[in-house]
């Protein structure tokens, strides 16, 4: 919707609250909505389901070592690709250097880090009985160098890139080396039906024998020695045994280490949930004191008024009244319906009734209250902000539109907002003057830009400024649809 009014931005209004909560619009909502997520912090970043342990015939003990064999299988199959990604993801971003745009194809190379990251969490999940969590997400950010450092620096793709490259001699060796014994066990426990088969070897003293042979003269081609050989076999078969468990365990240790998310990055995953939740309880809590000045507080100031009014009407018409306690009933009825009027503004001040009815709304009423004519377009057909985004937008529309009237010398001011990929954009154009700055005080002296900069930062909003000398001044404000 588009409209242009004449009218007064209001007070700029208190400092954006601080997220969190439902999206429930209802003045008495509840500060966390029930179900809501468990905080990051209560998630392990990796769990080991309870596997089966013990001797070789124990319940279960088989069966995993033969899923973790195959998973020692399966990663010497990937390795050596792992490994060549890993070295291009290691020499691509020098070679391209020089182009500097080259480089976000050797960003997007190391992103795709990621990619390996989660094939060998689901492998570890199947094969090795390891859930892992995912890694934070990746950040979007605005701006050629930022958007290029995030891709280059992309630590969960980096800790997959390592995985492929250290995985290539543990493959190597976690498969070779317990094969090496399940080939002596197997050989060594069914000698005796095959060995008939074999061709006929002559010993020093010129007798033939069959069977394998240890030297030039010691032959498996007598029961005793099938025997020792169906034992040596089924030690191997032990040996591979255990051999394929530690080499499954160092795997297991290896993608816990790299492919998860690190201590750092879940406990900032952590801070930014709290925060959000208290942005949001904040939101609330402002919504619930307006509808309690609005309905309770006000209603009843208005009913006093009313009554000092029918006293001060009915006592004028009362032969011999006193004037002056007429006067006082008449001054005590204007100081009360100031009183009103203030707390009317005090309690827009906290949450302008206008936001229940949504954005569009209040920034219409907000235009309408302008001196300078004001044209709003808001563009939400996309996705609707949460409530307390909308507020935080609201209060940020305000200070502008108070910065344009007192300081530009602006004939108008247009408004814009929408939606786009999970960011709400609000940017206000006046024709003014130019030249401001966040460095500059804002309409009532404060902190001004840099003030609204950081209350905006408080839901990982930013703040763009683009006023030339001579105007025209545009202020962009980036904000998350929701401030979980």
């Amino acid at each position: 919707m588009s409209a242009t009014h004449p009218a007064a931005a209001g007070p700029a209004g208190p400092a954006a609250p601080h997220p969190g909560g439902p999206h429930d619009r209802g003045p008495h909502a509840a500060p966390t909505a029930p179900g809501s997520p468990l905080p990051v912090a209560t998630v392990p970043v990796h769990l080991t389901a309870d596997l089966p342990r013990g001797a070789i015939w124990a319940p279960g003990v088989m069966g995993r070592t033969w899923r973790e064999y195959g998973y020692l299988f399966l990663a010497l199959l990937i390795a050596p690709f792992a490994f060549a990604y890993a070295v291009v993801a290691v020499v691509l971003p020098p070679s391209v250097a020089i182009t500097v745009v080259g480089l976000f194809v050797a960003g997007w190379v190391i992103v795709g880090g990621r990619m390996w990251a989660a094939l060998y969490r689901g492998m570890a999940r199947g094969m090795l009985g390891t859930s892992i969590a995912a890694p934070v997400p990746r950040r979007r950010r605005r701006g050629f160098w930022r958007r290029l450092g995030v891709l280059l620096g992309d630590a969960p793709g980096w800790r997959g890139v390592a995985f492929g490259a250290l995985s290539l001699p543990l493959a190597i060796v976690g498969f070779v080396v317990p094969t090496t014994f399940l080939a002596v066990a197997l050989g060594g426990v069914t000698h005796w039906f095959w060995y008939r088969w074999l061709p006929l070897q002559e010993a020093s003293d010129g007798t033939l024998h069959r069977g394998a042979s240890f030297g030039t003269d010691y032959f498996i081609d007598t029961p005793p020695r099938q025997w020792i050989l169906i034992a040596v076999g089924l030690l191997a078969f032990l040996a591979w045994h255990r051999l394929t468990l530690g080499f499954a365990h160092l795997f297991r240790l290896l993608s816990t280490s790299l492919l998860g998310p690190t201590a750092s990055s879940m406990r900032v995953a952590h801070l930014e949930q709290t925060r959000g939740t208290a942005v949001t309880d904040a939101d609330t809590r402002l919504r619930r004191i307006e509808r309690d000045l609005h309905d309770g507080t006000q209603a009843r100031l208005v009913a006093v008024a009313m009554q000092i009014g029918d006293a001060r009407d009915r006592l004028a018409h009362e032969p011999g009244a006193d004037p002056a306690t007429v006067g006082l009933l008449d001054e005590a009825h204007g100081a009360l319906k100031d009183t009103l009027t203030e707390l009317r503004e005090i309690a827009r001040g906290i949450h302008p009734p206008a936001l229940d009815n949504g954005l569009a709304v209040a920034l219409e009423t907000l235009a309408a209250r302008c001196p300078v004519p004001v044209t709003v377009d808001v563009d939400l057909a996309a996705a609707r902000p949460a409530p307390e985004v909308e507020t935080i937008a609201y209060f940020a529309a305000a200070e502008l539109l108070t910065n344009v009237v007192r300081h530009s010398g602006a004939t108008g001011a247009y408004v814009r907002v929408e939606a786009d990929r999970g960011t709400l954009w609000l940017r206000v154009r006046d024709d003014g003057r130019g030249g401001a700055g966040l460095g500059l005080p804002g309409a009532s002296g404060g902190s001004g830009l840099a003030g609204l900069a950081d209350r905006v930062a408080t839901v990982d909003g930013e703040l763009d400024v683009d006023s030339p000398a001579g105007g025209p001044t545009v202020v962009t404000v980036h904000l998350p649809l929701s401030a979980r």
